[in-house]
């Protein structure tokens, strides 16, 4: 339990530019995803799913998402476009968390995404665990239904988030933490 506690505790992203070969192990993205698909799961729905980006298909998909970016802006600086073109090569894995929610009778849509959200924390604190450095990115490509279709996702399904997995090049570093006092209340019944 220490152990748990403890990577909760220390648990830092690390910016996807940072996060460099070698990247995790056939057996150990099993071992992630399986983790990661370990989530409250109201209905037992299974409303995620997962999509990874590892080796040449990295630099394909981020051809095309750049391709799409070049034609619907034609006027973009040159350097934006080459950044979208090496959106999935920042790390060596990276991990599509889609959400798959949809209209049930019985489980609101609301829970389904929050499974697919937990599914992605899982993700990093699985990745983490292992020995290897995460971070949850959104970006445009997560609002865009083309760029969405463009990865695989189809027209109903969100993207939750892209999880970059690979080895740190830096240390991690702290960042400013909310005070509890600030976020925590205690509830009463109504006087």
């Amino acid at each position: 339990m220490t152990d748990t506690l403890t990577l909760l505790k220390t648990r830092r992203s690390i910016p996807a530019v940072n996060i460099v070969e070698p990247g995790p192990s056939a057996a150990q993205i099993e071992e992630m995803l399986t983790i990661a698909a370990r989530v409250p799961d109201h209905g037992k729905l299974v409303p995620f799913r997962f999509v990874l980006f590892e080796g040449e298909a990295r630099a394909a998909a981020g051809a095309a998402t750049a391709a799409l970016l070049a034609a619907r802006r034609p006027d973009a600086d040159p350097k934006l476009i080459a950044a979208e073109a090496n959106r999935f090569s920042r790390s060596p894995l990276v991990v599509a968390v889609v959400s798959r929610a949809a209209p049930h009778v019985k489980i609101p849509e609301w829970e389904q995404l929050l499974a697919a959200a937990a599914a992605a924390m899982n993700l990093m604190i699985a990745a983490n665990a292992m020995g290897f450095a995460t971070q949850w990115l959104t970006e445009w490509v997560t609002y865009d239904a083309e760029a969405r279709a463009l990865l695989g996702l189809a027209e109903a399904e969100r993207l939750v988030g892209l999880i970059h997995v690979g080895t740190p090049d830096i240390p991690p570093f702290e960042r400013p933490r909310p005070a509890l006092a600030d976020i925590v209340t205690r509830w009463s019944p109504p006087a």
